[in-house]
């Protein structure tokens, strides 16, 4: 795949400003820029079609993430779910959005909900780090805006990518403590089936949610944190944490009561 520059790229938006839709399939490829490198891996073809598909590269020697964080596979899935949400809300922060027709002004990436789960949205390995993305490129009816795709590729998205994706611009200490969360949930996981439980909930959880289309806990100020029953409290030993204590649920048949 031959390599083009970013500066190539906004001169093919400039010269395809106004052209028909279909005229974006010319952006089809790779492109270097400083920051980072951008893949084109599918074009749409109208503004009303599934947003193109597009990756951008961040090279380790820049991303700088230290590998630690990443160096088993619960660690590297949680950094890579760590990274998606940065990612989408620095896009939510600095991307314009809509502007134009049909998906115009989308850009996008899969951050799942308050689960840890593997996903591909983020790839993060010792050469990279790696967002696929979807963005949906501008039109006006079916014609195209060059210069409002310029601006959302050579502008938006790098502001995006080194927000998101450079360890110099991200909170260590979330990073961190995102990673050993998950890594002290998945220990607990792996260790319940030799106790004979089949599910944990630590004490002091803060268990309801802020409203029944929401999975962000209740603030803590409106909220009762959990506090186990003394006749299933257990504790678990954990990597980043140390002891944990908190509410064990046996095999078998268990029935809660109470309000919704």
């Amino acid at each position: 795949m031959r390599v083009q520059s970013m500066a190539r790229l906004a001169e093919k938006l400039a010269a395809i400003d106004r052209r028909g839709y279909k005229t974006y399939l010319e952006l089809l490829g790779a492109y270097a820029g400083p920051d980072f490198d951008l893949f084109f891996d599918h074009i749409q073809g109208d503004p009303f079609a599934s947003p193109s598909r597009v990756r951008v590269r961040v090279p380790a020697h820049k991303h700088g993430i230290p590998s630690y964080l990443y160096r088993t596979r619960v660690r590297r899935v949680a950094a890579c779910d760590f990274l998606a949400r940065q990612v989408a809300a620095a896009i939510r922060r600095l991307v314009k959005g809509h502007r134009g027709t049909g998906h115009s002004g989308l850009i996008a990436i899969d951050h799942g909900g308050q689960e840890i789960l593997e996903r591909t949205a983020v790839a993060l390995n010792d050469e990279w780090a790696e967002a696929r993305l979807a963005v949906g490129l501008p039109a006006a009816g079916r014609t195209i805006l060059g210069q409002e795709a310029r601006t959302m590729l050579c502008e938006e998205l790098p502001a995006v990518v080194r927000a998101s994706l450079y360890y110099a611009s991200l909170d260590a200490r979330l990073f961190e403590e995102h990673v050993t969360l998950a890594e002290d949930q998945e220990a607990i996981r792996a260790a319940l089936e030799r106790q004979g439980l089949v599910a944990f909930v630590g004490e002091g959880a803060i268990l309801p949610r802020r409203s029944g289309v929401s999975d962000a806990p209740l603030p803590k100020d409106r909220a009762v944190a959990f506090v186990p029953p003394p006749s299933l409290t257990v504790t678990f030993d954990t990597p980043n944490r140390g002891p944990l204590r908190g509410m064990g649920i046996p095999a078998g048949v268990t029935l809660i009561v109470g309000g919704g």
